[in-house]
């Protein structure tokens, strides 16, 4: 693990694995880079090399108040930076949101692949106030509950699935995450509907989707390509249930890359 301090003085933890072109990983929702590395061992062995990093409030990586999607960003440009130069970015879920989101602001990147971004363009977006109440559960020591908030009202999953997954000795860990789920919603939310310069991102874009998932993530990603006329759409048939499949992830962003 290595240390690499954001602009704000933050300090963002790294691994690293593999050795080749640079892909760097962000995550999505109450995930880790422990959570990427099975991803990060098969980009490897596909001959790249993979840096997976805590985004902020996760894991080993620190936090600073008030919570904003600017630091995001500057985290993911400060972890770049520490990777050296030419490096691609391979985001997922609300990590795909992030990682063109700081594409669109200027952060330097070679090659951009955005696995299943949830973007709403707008419509059924959730409640406004949701990141205040997130933030309100948290600081009354209610990590668990501003989980289950989340889940019903930031991603949409059915009540039955979560109680399920509460009830499991997952939640625990992932409740010690309930902090991020702040910044998940106020990445989404900012754009929902990707702006003209995340549109207009000049370095090659592709968009990656599984075969089996979320209707929202599914129309999310046509509506995503039709927006992005020069972007590449590639349907990954072994990712399923909004998770990607390692090998054939590494395989495709290999070719692109090496």
């Amino acid at each position: 693990m290595e240390i690499v301090t954001s602009a704000d003085g933050t300090p963002i933890a790294t691994h690293t694995v593999g050795d080749g072109p640079t892909v760097v990983i962000v995550n999505g929702a109450l995930s880790t880079a422990r959570d990427a590395g099975g991803i990060a061992q098969a980009f490897a062995d596909a001959g790249l090399r993979a840096v997976t990093y805590d985004r902020r409030a996760r894991g080993d990586s620190g936090d600073a108040s008030p919570a904003a999607p600017e630091r995001e960003v500057e985290d993911l440009a400060a972890v770049i930076a520490a990777s050296g130069s030419d490096a691609a970015v391979i985001g997922h879920s609300s990590g795909a949101v992030l990682a063109l989101y700081a594409a669109g602001e200027g952060v330097p990147i070679s090659r951009l692949f955005l696995s299943e971004p949830p973007f709403r363009f707008g419509e059924g977006d959730p409640s406004s106030d949701l990141a205040g109440q997130l933030q309100a559960l948290v600081d009354e020591g209610r990590p668990s509950d501003a989980v289950v908030l989340f889940q019903r009202e930031g991603v949409g999953l059915p009540d039955a699935f979560i109680e399920q997954f509460r009830a499991s000795p997952a939640f625990e860990q992932v409740a010690r995450l309930a902090r991020s789920t702040v910044y998940d919603t106020l990445v989404t939310q900012r754009v929902s509907t990707p702006t003209a310069a995340m549109l207009g991102v000049r370095m090659p874009v592709t968009i990656l989707r599984g075969s089996e998932t979320m209707p929202l993530l599914v129309a999310a990603a046509s509506r995503l390509a039709a927006a992005m006329p020069d972007a590449e759409f590639v349907e990954v048939l072994e990712s399923i249930s909004h998770r990607m499949d390692p090998e054939a992830t590494a395989r495709i962003v290999a070719a692109r890359l090496t």
